[in-house]
């Protein structure tokens, strides 16, 4: 017999059914709550309110798991590479050796972008945030290919344009870095692959020769593994409630970059840059910021350490900790403040008040160290964000697609004036 939960209000009882998950997980399902009593719940953040069934990301914060369409990120990292994730998220299922050549071919075919976007490009100033410019480029698709915006296309045609954003979303994001540097753009490098071809647009300079360092290029593909897809998060949503009104998907996830963008989602490892800079401004001296993060009261706070999520480690750190090393080894980085985020590190490792409380470093901490490390600008952090977490958009809003589901519409309650008389302006 399958379980159901009682709501009892003003003497009337009502029965509501309980869905379990294949990873037994329970929900109410509410669905049918205010037309049977007229209640809606209030769930300001909608914390407790699960928007969809998903088939995608399964994330235990309680236990530390993380899992892509039931595979372990641990196993993801160690062994794909970022474009099979990519159609691990999208497809369901890991790709065949043909399926993966085809994909990645398709991919390379459309890195490309039209030169009239460059004139778009043109139009920003230097000092436009590199997310703004993203998310403009990505909405312009609709306009260079204005049949995408019928939500009712074949599945061929909406894949074409899922092609399309895997192939220029790292041309458009180099692009929006060197919008900020004032250098003139590079084109894809076809002969590469994702990651490298992606980093020669960013960092190669016109008339020099460029080499992409196979240590980099493996830490960055790692990145973007890590940060694919990270279940009903704040911009995921976003892509999924924007989807829902059958906006086209370059509308879609241009709406999910702006999202990230807010400092609250995809600014946590730019925070932690900028703490570490502030630390090096008032000395170095991190035994300070230590104690200052166990005293209780003192609003200080380490950024980076421990995670809204997951209570016991975080999965994707342990990972790219080992990619941070090797990235600061091979460059031969002499930072000081890099120097002060492996104080932090150690202490936070060893230090049995910050190992009783879990505030472990987290993905966001190391991620930051690495594009420091590669002289990426702290401003250009939530782009990186934004291409790894590509897929994970693409899969969700592909998910909502398919599943019909209905156009997003949150409810409210009302707390404002009643009704009142309307008074000519000449008699207030």
């Amino acid at each position: 017999m399958s379980e159901s939960a009682k709501l009892s209000f003003k003497g009337q009882e009502y029965e509501f059914p309980v869905i379990t998950g294949t990873e037994n997980e329970s929900a109410i399902d509410i669905a049918k709550l205010r037309g049977a009593s007229g209640l809606i719940t209030l769930d300001p953040g909608f914390k407790n309110t699960g928007s969809t069934t998903s088939a995608i990301t399964f994330l235990d914060g309680e236990e530390g798991i993380l899992r892509y369409r039931g595979y372990k990120i641990e196993d993801l990292a160690e062994k794909s590479s970022f474009l099979e994730v990519a159609y691990l998220l999208i497809y369901g299922e890991l790709p065949s050796q043909a399926e993966y050549e085809n994909f990645s071919k398709e991919i390379t075919h459309h890195t490309l972008v039209h030169e009239d976007i460059k004139k778009i490009l043109e139009g920003f100033p230097s000092n436009a945030h590199p997310m703004g410019v993203l998310s403009s480029l990505i909405c312009s698709l609709t306009a260079f290919y204005p049949d995408s915006l019928n939500p009712n296309r074949s599945e061929e045609e909406v894949n074409m344009s899922i092609i399309r954003l895997l192939a220029k979303m790292p041309t458009f994001a180099a692009w929006a870095y060197k919008n900020e540097v004032g250098h003139p753009v590079n084109y894809p490098d076809n002969s590469l692959d994702y990651c490298s071809n992606f980093l020669k647009m960013m960092f190669a300079l016109p008339a020099e020769k460029y080499d992409v360092d196979p240590v980099v290029s493996a830490a960055l593909d790692k990145l973007l593994i890590l940060h694919a897809d990270h279940e009903q998060n704040c911009s995921t949503s976003t892509v999924r409630v924007v989807g829902s009104s059958q906006a086209s998907i370059y509308a879609s996830i241009s709406a999910g970059i702006n999202a990230l963008w807010g400092p609250l989602h995809g600014g946590a490892n730019q925070s932690v840059i900028e703490m570490l800079e502030a630390i090096k401004a008032d000395g170095g001296d991190a035994k300070k910021y230590l104690d200052k993060a166990k005293d209780k009261n003192d609003p200080f706070r380490l950024m980076g350490f421990g995670h809204r999520v997951y209570k016991n480690f975080d999965p994707r750190a342990r990972i790219i900790k080992k990619a941070a090393d090797d990235v600061l080894t091979k460059l031969g980085v002499n930072d000081p403040v890099l120097d002060i985020a492996k104080e932090l590190e150690h202490a936070a490792l060893n230090d049995q008040y910050f190992i009783d409380r879990k505030l472990y470093p987290n993905v966001d901490f190391y991620s930051g160290i690495i594009y420091r490390a590669l002289g990426i600008p702290t401003d250009m952090f939530t782009v990186m964000f934004a291409l790894g977490r590509l897929p994970g958009w693409i899969a969700q809003w592909k998910e909502m697609r398919e599943n019909g589901e209905p156009i997003g519409r949150p409810r409210q309650i009302y707390v404002g004036a009643n009704e009142r008389d309307y008074v000519s302006m000449n008699k207030r």
